[in-house]
């Protein structure tokens, strides 16, 4: 008996949310196609001139606008952020430092510094556990 391996695809907007890119930005034939994992694996390896150029100007998908902004997602949308961003408009609100940015930042921050304390805390409870055995 022998096994029938099939190649593994996904659909082009799966592939843009592994590459970090906006599907729509995308070109026509990456759109409309369905990419195996060996093509995905090879985009990332060896980005072309699209995706290259995708990745440093944008526009940029909302979890790759938040990361680059310090903000969660929904900080975004708070901060009445729906749109893809440029880069360059990226740097302009880094520039501008609008209220809601250094108010969402801040809340970034303390969600972090509380993980870092529960992170620890469970640590800590483990490491009480195993000394118990």
């Amino acid at each position: 008996m022998t096994s029938h391996q099939s190649t593994q695809t996904m659909k082009a907007a799966t592939a843009a949310k592994k590459l970090g890119v906006y599907l729509p930005a995308t070109p026509t034939e990456f759109q409309e196609g369905v990419v195996s994992r060996s093509e995905l694996n090879a985009l990332q390896a060896d980005p072309p001139q699209w995706l290259q150029e995708l990745r440093r100007n944008g526009p940029h998908p909302r979890p790759v606008v938040a990361a680059r902004l310090g903000v969660s997602i929904a900080g975004l949308a708070r901060g009445g952020v729906t749109e893809p961003l440029t880069t360059e408009q990226i740097d302009e609100l880094k520039r501008e430092l609008p209220g809601w940015l250094r108010q969402e930042r801040a809340t970034q921050a303390e969600v972090r510094k509380e993980a870092e304390r529960i992170k620890e805390k469970n640590a800590a409870r483990e490491d009480r556990s195993s000394e118990a055995r």
